[in-house]
């Protein structure tokens, strides 16, 4: 009788931990050094995004700034739209890049990457929506040749944490999205 209530009790463990590791599986973020590049993919939350790498380009961890990303609606590019609210956030246009034709995460690594190639880039800060981050960096990586060091850094968001992302519904949305996603992506790139 004993084994059993252990069984129970792990197995209920097990359980509560299972939405943990998803949140910080989605969510990886590396320690922060200097890079060539910071490379902001747009998406949901973008003045996020764009107040995170304008924080890091202040803070010295990169000379530049790459924004990537189409317009998913309208005549200004999200990319254009990001270096805007860069500048106006005090980031020099002349140290600003923008990739504007990428119109998913896939386009977004390939698009960006021969940029980055282009600049002789060594190492990029890649910054993006928490739960975004496991996706954007494995598409990044099979784009990018393994001699370029990929640093994930991470944007908040207002709702998504990876330790409470089932305690809303956008944020469980969000995550069960992304789950599907990472999931075609992972599938894809083994075939």
């Amino acid at each position: 009788m004993r084994k059993f209530f252990i069984a129970i009790i792990i197995s209920i463990l097990i359980l509560l931990a299972i939405p943990l590791a998803v949140g910080f599986y989605l969510s990886p973020r590396d320690k922060l050094e200097k890079a060539d590049l910071i490379v902001v993919v747009s998406g949901g939350e973008i003045k996020a995004r764009v107040k995170e790498g304008a924080w890091l380009y202040d803070s010295g961890f990169a000379p530049k700034i790459l924004f990537s990303g189409a317009a998913k609606e309208g005549d200004v590019s999200n990319a254009l739209a990001m270096k805007r609210i860069a500048v106006s956030l005090g980031v020099s246009p002349d140290d600003i890049l923008i990739e504007e034709e990428s119109k998913d995460t896939e386009e977004n690594a390939e698009f960006s990457s021969k940029i980055i190639k282009d600049l002789g880039s060594g190492s990029i800060i890649l910054t993006t929506s928490p739960y975004h981050q496991r996706r954007t960096y494995l598409n990044f990586k099979k784009y990018l040749s393994e001699d370029i060091k990929i640093i994930n850094w991470s944007a908040q968001d207002s709702t998504w944490r990876k330790a409470g992302w089932w305690k809303n519904k956008e944020s469980t949305r969000l995550t069960v999205s992304e789950l599907i996603k990472l999931f075609y992506t992972e599938t894809r790139d083994k075939q």
